[in-house]
């Protein structure tokens, strides 16, 4: 029963800190971490058994690892080949490097101070990849860096625990940091016996992802039962991580290869669909325990001390990522969100210092030290996180210093916006002859679409002065294909007062904003994705069996009728917005486009290639 309470009080911990958090904008993790903080030092509801929890939760990386190789195709990992050796071995060195010099100003030996170093270097993997997974910034620039320089860490954490025995000056400490300095299996055999047994390891991973696996999981899949497969996708994962740990390796890196090859499987969305929940189950409870283990005793004993260091350890790791950062060719802003992301310490850290302590390497008490500023920094991470998107992300997105470019020529036609919609607009037309002034405020996007000939002019559309530049005056035609809805309507409404001779097509994002844009000024106005959805529709009715000819003749007719609706209902909308009137307009236009196709089905018309005529010219228009 003590393990049924223990778990109840960790899960109502975090059924009630993480929707609040979230509701906060906090971030998931900053919720457990506050979790673990109250059942632990505020109220101690949980004690000692932390330490073993926080051992068990760290599986909760394990599987991460495997589905971040679930998503990466061997080539893009090769191609990721210089990030990950070239930022990642920077990092680790460089980091290092400092963070032992600095170690030794304040006193350390130098063997403990090479240690410290080392160690200290490493970040986060599962603070940092669940907070750029949760807020989808995993695939921006600084995303993919921040992988590599995690896989990188990873890597490295295998030749760390090798020498950190070779760095010991002093008598061996019992370890109550952790179980994890234990040798490998095979550390009594010769150097070149490990290393054939590490390499067969390795190749045995890569064989039985390409032949084994995929027939054992298609063998299990014929059963037909959801629990049988989702025991063996753990199977998969837990034999991994076992022979891994066997040979001495990260099984974290063990299950991100296998992962890798894995990731073309017929099986890899079953795979991640039934591994997700018990990884974020683990994870969850992996930083409950963090939170809890924090030794508040120690912090409040010497707050300035510690909380001095933290952010010392923290300035040193973000300088030499900001400095990388830029070397590698970030955009400022994924600058400092790789910065930040990686500036704390990590969870290999309680590992390595229990091998550093048993290994006479550091002494007890600069190990308890050590391990309040590890946690520390990794609870300061949501945090800088939070600093990231509210404060740095915005300022970037308009404190823009670049001039806007001098437009020297004019033409009958202005397209404000050159993102997806905009994009086939200017194409389509200067394909045609026509000659188009193309607005943008994206630099970059506007360097990458210049290379392709298509010539745009850096500025904010929204500016009357740039409209002015651009010859709004002269133009026929002004095209407004703006990303942002709100900024759209103003800028169609702007040009309508001021340019009442110039023909307005505006882009619009939903049926509501299409009455917002005619409201405003537009003359004519296209929902972004009606036509490709409507195309869509037609596409699976001909997969469904119809004709050919009648999915079209039948998109034909939705369109004109949605179109008719568009007209009728916007008179509805004007009077009151979407009010009780209007959705009863909606469900009557709704019930007659039901009969209308009704009747389109059961239209008798040749169903033969015959069948395919031009549409009648009374049709042509719509």
């Amino acid at each position: 029963m003590e393990l049924l309470a223990g778990a109840f009080i960790y899960l109502v911990s975090a059924v009630i800190a993480v929707p609040l958090a979230h509701r906060l904008g906090l971030g998931s993790v900053l919720g457990y971490l506050i979790a673990g903080i109250v059942i632990g030092p505020a109220f101690g509801l949980v004690g000692a058994e932390t330490e073993e929890v926080m051992h068990f939760a760290e599986f909760g990386v394990v599987m991460m690892l495997f589905l971040v190789g679930l998503e990466l195709q061997p080539f893009m990992l090769w191609r990721m080949r210089a990030q990950l050796l070239g930022l990642g071995g920077l990092q680790v060195v460089a980091t290092a490097v400092l963070l032992a010099l600095a170690a030794l100003l304040i006193g350390l030996t130098w063997q403990a101070s090479v240690a410290v170093g080392m160690i200290l270097a490493l970040s986060s993997t599962a603070i940092v990849l669940q907070t750029l997974n949760e807020k989808g910034w995993m695939k921006a620039p600084a995303g993919r860096s921040a992988f590599s320089v995690l896989l990188f860490q990873d890597i490295a954490v295998i030749p760390m625990l090798a020498l950190l025995p070779l760095l010991a000056i002093g008598d061996p400490t019992p370890a109550h940091l952790g179980d994890h300095g234990h040798a490998s299996g095979i550390a009594h055999w010769p150097e070149w016996v490990q290393a054939i047994a590490i390499l067969s390891v390795i190749a045995g991973i890569i064989a039985a992802g390409r032949f084994l696996i995929r027939p054992v999981f298609r063998f299990v899949a014929e059963a037909r039962l959801r629990e049988v497969f989702t025991a063996a996708a753990l199977l998969l994962v837990v034999g991994i991580a076992l022979a891994m740990d066997a040979i001495g390796l990260s099984p974290a890196l063990g299950t991100f290869l296998a992962g890798v090859v894995l990731s073309d499987s017929e099986y890899r969305h079953e795979l991640e669909s039934d591994i997700a929940p018990f990884k974020g189950l683990l994870l969850g409870l992996f930083f409950i325990s963090v939170g809890a283990g924090i030794d508040f005793g120690l912090l409040f004993g010497q707050p300035l001390q510690i909380f001095g260091l933290v952010l010392a350890v923290m300035a040193i790791k973000l300088t030499v990522l900001l400095a990388l950062g830029r070397a590698f060719g970030l955009p400022g802003s994924d600058t400092w969100l790789f910065g930040l992301g990686l500036a704390q310490a990590g969870e290999f850290a309680f590992v390595l210092f229990g091998v550093a302590l048993t290994g006479g390497v550091i002494v007890l008490a600069e190990a308890q030290m050590l391990t309040v500023i590890v946690t520390v920094s990794m609870l300061a991470t949501p945090l800088l996180f939070i600093v990231y998107e509210r404060v740095i992300a915005p300022r970037a997105a308009v404190g823009v210093t670049r001039d806007a470019d001098t437009i020297e020529e004019w033409g009958p036609v202005v397209i404000a916006g050159v993102g997806r919609f905009g994009q086939i607009v200017s194409r389509f037309l200067i394909a045609n002859g026509q000659k188009v002034i193309v607005l943008d405020h994206d630099p970059a996007l506007i360097e990458m679409l210049r290379k392709f000939g298509l010539k745009t002019y850096y500025g904010d559309a929204t500016r009357p002065d740039l409209l002015h530049a651009a010859g709004l005056e002269q133009a026929r035609i002004f095209v407004a294909a703006l990303d942002d809805a709100e900024a759209q309507t103003r800028l169609v409404a702007h040009v309508a007062r001021t340019y009442p001779c110039v023909h307005i097509i505006a882009r619009a994002h939903n049926r509501q904003h299409v009455y917002e844009l005619l409201e405003a000024g537009a003359h004519e106005v296209e929902r972004e994705m009606f036509e490709s959805a409507l195309c869509a529709g037609r596409q699976a009715l001909v997969a469904l069996g119809a004709h050919p000819f009648r999915a079209h003749q039948l998109a034909r007719a939705f369109r004109r009728h949605d179109l008719q609706s568009l007209e009728m209902l916007h008179e509805a909308w004007s009077n009151g917005g979407f009010d009780q009137h209007y959705v009863a307009a909606a469900r009557m236009r709704y019930e007659e486009l039901v009969r209308l196709m009704g009747s389109d089905r059961s239209d008798r018309h040749d169903t033969s290639d015959r069948g395919w005529t031009p549409p009648p010219k009374g049709d042509a228009a719509s």
